[in-house]
């Protein structure tokens, strides 16, 4: 009776350092192929292109491969316990980064009963890391991107995402990261399109003075240079007719979700306070009526609407708030925001609470601009499915600009200024074809 090799496995992308893998995983005996799941890949680095589904045929049908199975985490202990093999065979990467922790436990494990670990060299000059860089500079197509929110929802318990408001901000958000405390890379799942941010980078009031047309000029600049799912602010959706017509282009290009707040009249930003915030809030009637009228004219099952409530910005209570997240639902909402402008965030977690006792409970998004106290961590742990940092990086950006055009005109040249950002040899550098 041969005997079982377990070999651990992402296989989202497949390169011939894992052709290597198997082969000399076969050289030991019966290959069992443990495919790491959407959730357990989600857990250390980005959602993966191809579903589980997907990985799993194309792995079944490698020379080498006698059988295929789920490891549904990053950890390596519950399918060692349950398949006790004589053998685990991974690639030698694993002794840096996030899985290097992991590598230990199964070390010790795997000794338990006699099992030994085999550790092929790592295959030079192959990576899915490179293979991932070069995918994103290519772009992907519009229904991949169309898809990938609801993908990464699925595979992760919590998604974030910041605001772009052009091509060169939408290029930082598509590349930043960082190394946590568990050398995990941490980097943004998606980008929100703030009406915000896009008016006010214009130079525009933001009551919806910003046309639609100009408005796709932003999206489609953000599309040539990203391949992250994007979140539409749509406001308060316009009229019913231009909310239909609104979803179709938006599902037309890629975009994954639109975000609709339960407003009417002249749209006043819902953070304003005092005389200059006249806000008039949508009947819950009415409101049903433009999801559903939303709903109907999109194409696919892959592009969310998410119902923004504004009960909490205008003070009408808690009970309010509850109500029409029930109402929106049932109308067909693929997921809920719950908005406000308390500096403590105590009324987004007691929302939170309440809904996450709904049973027929949807994706709850939350915009952190006004209690940025309350941490990931926090949110996340309250029930809170999508972040979305929605101001930052334009605040960000004309605090810079204004600073060093403070120091131009004070010092008369930019030599004190020029320690601050790029050189212009960088920034010309950024942009693929200088």
């Amino acid at each position: 009776m041969k005997k079982l090799v377990y070999v651990p496995m992402a296989a989202d992308i497949i390169h011939p350092g894992h052709l290597n893998i198997i082969k000399e995983a076969a050289k030991l005996g019966h290959v069992m192929v443990g495919l790491f799941s959407d959730r357990a890949i989600a857990s250390y680095k980005r959602v993966p292109f191809m579903t589980y589904e997907q990985r799993k045929v194309i792995v079944e049908n490698l020379k080498g491969v006698d059988e295929v199975v789920m490891q549904d985490e990053k950890e390596y202990e519950p399918n060692l316990i349950k398949y006790k093999p004589d053998f685990l065979v991974h690639g030698s990467d694993w002794n840096e980064g996030p899985l290097n922790e992991p590598r230990q436990r199964a070390i010790a494990l795997m000794d338990t009963w006699g099992g030994k670990v085999v550790e092929p060299q790592y295959t030079k000059d192959v990576s899915s890391t490179k293979f991932n860089k070069s995918i994103k500079e290519l772009g992907i197509m519009p229904h991949i991107r169309l898809a990938a929110l609801k993908k990464s929802l699925n595979a992760k318990p919590m998604v974030k995402g910041i605001e772009a408001h052009n091509g060169l901000s939408a290029m930082i958000v598509e590349d930043v990261s960082v190394k946590d405390e568990n050398g995990i890379n941490q980097s943004f799942d998606l980008i929100w399109l703030s009406s915000l941010t896009d008016s006010s980078a214009k130079g525009k009031p933001d009551i919806e003075f910003v046309d639609l047309t100009s408005r796709m000029t932003t999206v489609n600049d953000i599309l040539e240079v990203c391949t992250k799912p994007i979140i539409y602010d749509g406001d308060t959706g316009s009229e019913i007719p231009h909310f239909a017509l609104t979803v179709k282009r938006l599902e037309r290009l890629g975009v994954s979700a639109v975000v609709i707040e339960d407003k009417m009249g002249l749209k006043k930003n819902s953070l304003l306070e005092g005389s200059a915030a006249k806000h008039t809030q949508d009947s819950i009637e009415h409101f049903c009526e433009k999801i559903k009228a939303g709903k109907n004219a999109q194409i696919t099952d892959d592009f969310m609407i998410i119902s923004r409530i504004e009960s909490l910005i205008l003070g009408v209570g808690m009970d309010d708030a509850v109500l029409r997240a029930k109402k929106y639902i049932e109308a067909g909402a693929d997921g809920i925001m719950i908005h406000s402008r308390k500096k403590d965030g105590a009324e987004i977690l007691e929302f939170c609470e309440i809904y996450n006792k709904f049973k027929n409970r949807k994706p709850l998004m939350v915009v952190p601009t006004n209690y940025p106290i309350l941490s990931e961590e926090d949110l996340q742990k309250a029930g809170a499915n999508i972040i979305v940092y929605a101001n930052q990086l334009l605040r960000a950006s004309y605090t810079a600009m204004l600073n060093t055009a403070t120091s131009i005109l004070s010092h008369k040249r930019a030599l004190e200024a020029d320690k601050n950002y790029i050189s212009a040899l960088e920034l010309i550098s950024l942009i693929k074809g200088n």
